[in-house]
């Protein structure tokens, strides 16, 4: 199967769910570029409030992206992401699995809440999946997807 996964990360506290803070928030971006003859990898990027929203960039072989990806008749089976039973709100009713044909892309969004342990501070994460099927071009995330689910919900 030949893809590639970027996998955008996006986490913070209530420090930036306002004032300036939240404009360098909105900022980070939910697409970059791939490196260079990437095939059949994941491309994890991680963005957090305490580093200012820097991206850190990892490549990591395709064994657990994050979602389950399967080659079906030609097409590729995007099934919903893994969410956490630790997050808010609960998702019960998810949507169903995407397919793409070769050359086509999904962009996929969730976003969490969660309660600290210790404190009950909140956090707050915003999970991008940019999937495409074929042998990908580096700014093959850049233009518009074929394909988009959104998930993100109010989190108050």
């Amino acid at each position: 199967m030949d893809a590639v996964v970027q996998r955008v990360r996006t986490s913070w506290t209530k420090k930036s769910r306002g004032g300036p803070e939240a404009a360098l928030r909105n900022a980070a971006p939910t697409v970059f570029l791939l490196p260079p003859g990437l095939s059949s990898a994941l491309h994890d990027v991680a963005m957090r409030e305490s580093d200012s929203f820097e991206p850190r960039i990892q490549v990591l072989d395709l064994s657990a992206p994050g979602t389950i990806l399967r080659e079906v008749n030609g097409l590729l089976r995007v099934n919903p992401p893994e969410v956490t039973m630790f997050a808010m709100p609960r998702r019960n009713r998810r949507p169903p699995s995407v397919r793409l044909a070769p050359g086509q892309w999904l962009q996929w969004q969730v976003n969490y809440r969660f309660v600290g342990r210790c404190d009950g501070a909140w956090s707050y994460q915003l999970e991008t999946f940019n999937i495409f099927f074929g042998s990908a071009a580096p700014d093959v995330f850049l233009g518009t997807p074929t394909r988009r689910v959104d998930e993100r919900a109010a989190l108050r």
